[in-house]
């Protein structure tokens, strides 16, 4: 499904169906595409998670319902998703700054989300530079941790940090490596890669590896082994000081404005040259995996 048809029609989904959805992997299923994909290009595109984009518009359509109707209070939060009132208040006072009862009572201001019209201008699309690259299987092996979409361009960078300091602390000075762990990484060059891994399709959150490639024996504790399948990629060059920027402009202009390719896969990988010094300028890769369009 094309890009832009594929996020309209999510919010399509969501809006007839926001009293019943109970997590993103239902709107993923309906426009067929991976939740991690879908999640990724809506949070870029909107700035809200699917998970956020569906909470929000509860909570301004239950007040519309409080200054509107007699319905009680606790009908309404058992209507839009929440198993008590209590944790109804909670949200309302969140999203709104105001009670429930406070609203009813007094009409008082409410914030209003409405709902999204996706409407883009592609700036960058075809003329962004990328190649198709055919892949062969491979495995990788790493540490893994879950992060949330909506925070993950802030949260990512510091795991990177954590694991350096902790397992690479001498290899980042171009010293020997210390230790069991540490020569572990050394020899499986683990950083190479950063994978995003789709495997957690009821809610918004994803799989993150930093890894290195895997070619059998023993795994150090704390460590995982994931596959990547064979495919095309789409393969873009960039730098760390661009990494993010080129991340961004993938799913808002090149996927856009691609009538060629489609997302495929379960996962997307950023490669790391092991060549020169790590810093802003090191150069680096954003692979997504692809198909023809039928």
């Amino acid at each position: 499904m094309e890009w832009l048809t594929c996020l309209k029609e999510s919010v399509d989904f969501m809006e007839t169906r926001l009293t019943e959805i109970r997590s993103p992997q239902e709107v993923a299923d309906h426009v067929h595409m991976s939740v991690m994909y879908l999640q990724r290009g809506f949070q870029i595109m909107t700035g809200y998670t699917l998970g956020e984009y569906i909470r929000n518009r509860r909570l301004y359509l239950a007040a519309t319902e409080l200054i509107h109707t007699d319905t009680p209070v606790v009908d309404l939060a058992l209507k839009y998703g929440y198993d008590s009132q209590a944790g109804f208040d909670k949200a309302f006072v969140r999203f709104h700054g105001i009670t429930p009862l406070d609203v009813r009572k007094s009409g008082g201001r409410i914030r209003t989300f409405s709902r999204l019209n996706i409407i883009v201008t592609v700036e960058g699309g075809e003329s962004m530079k990328f190649s198709i690259e055919k892949k062969e299987k491979f495995s990788v092996v790493g540490f893994t941790r879950i992060f949330s979409e909506s925070d993950s361009y802030e949260m990512i960078p510091k795991f990177w940090d954590e694991t350096i300091e902790k397992y690479a602390s001498h290899l980042m000075k171009g010293e020997a490596p210390e230790g069991e762990a540490e020569k572990y990484v050394a020899a499986h060059h683990i950083g190479e890669f950063g994978i995003c891994i789709d495997n957690m399709p009821e809610s918004d959150r994803f799989r993150y590896m930093i890894a290195g490639c895997y070619t059998g024996g023993s795994v150090f504790e704390g460590m995982d082994v994931q596959e990547i399948d064979a495919g095309d990629w789409a393969v873009f060059d960039c730098t760390m000081k661009t990494l993010q920027q080129t991340n961004t402009a993938i799913w808002k202009e090149w996927l856009p404005g691609n009538l060629e390719y489609e997302i495929a896969g379960n996962c997307t990988v950023e490669w790391y040259s092991p060549e020169g010094t790590p810093g802003p300028d090191q150069k680096c890769q954003i692979r997504i995996p692809v198909k023809r369009r039928a």
